[in-house]
């Protein structure tokens, strides 16, 4: 019986043994958990800091955006409108400019019913065309050269071709139907010519 006494108390050390091992793997377990657990909540703590910094990044530079993209669009507005103003300005004074000559061609048409002398009724017309070709001139405007040209698609346009009178004549203007014009050394309207083949 002794026996039995002991190898029960043995039984009894062991599970007991086996119990406080048991409790002591649950307690550090428990304390791992605790542990991993602090850790992931700091982590997300951080995360949730990260992404309201990031949240308020965001609104930050979206309010940038609609600010620029409304400035922006308040500065073409304005340089449309000072375009179109410019442009208006810019016909107004070259139509101010002309109105002398318009002036002058008023005064000829109300002489021409009652003019007696020919002569002198051509020499005013002369000189209200020399007005207006001066017009022209201070505002760029240059006449393209026809006579004895070579023909040159950049600046004439071939409305016909005739034979040439001569060798020397070929592919050259022979004659020119209607004026051609530059602006400011561009081609504003080109020369109808005739050229010789």
């Amino acid at each position: 019986m002794a026996e039995e006494k002991r190898s029960t108390q043995e039984n009894e050390f062991e599970e007991s043994q086996t119990n406080d091992t048991e409790k002591e793997e649950v307690n550090s377990e428990k304390h791992q958990g605790e542990a991993h657990k602090k850790k992931e909540d700091k982590s997300c703590r951080k995360e949730d800091k990260q992404l309201e910094e990031l949240g308020q990044k965001l609104i930050e530079m979206n309010d940038k955006y609609l600010r620029l993209s409304a400035e922006f669009d308040n500065y073409r507005k304005r340089t449309l409108k000072e375009k179109m103003e410019l442009t208006k300005s810019a016909g107004e004074q070259l139509l101010s400019n002309i109105l002398p000559v318009v002036d002058n061609f008023e005064r000829a048409l109300k002489s021409m019913s009652t003019a007696k002398d020919v002569a002198a009724l051509k020499e005013g017309v002369d000189l209200i065309y020399a007005n207006f070709k001066s017009f022209l001139t201070q505002n760029g405007v240059k006449e393209i050269e026809t006579e004895n040209a070579d023909f040159d698609t950049d600046i004439h346009e071939a409305v016909t071709t005739i034979p040439a009178p001569t060798p020397e004549l070929k592919g050259k203007v022979l004659d020119c139907i209607e004026k051609g014009y530059y602006l400011n050394d561009k081609v504003m309207r080109f020369a109808k010519v005739v050229v010789g083949e």
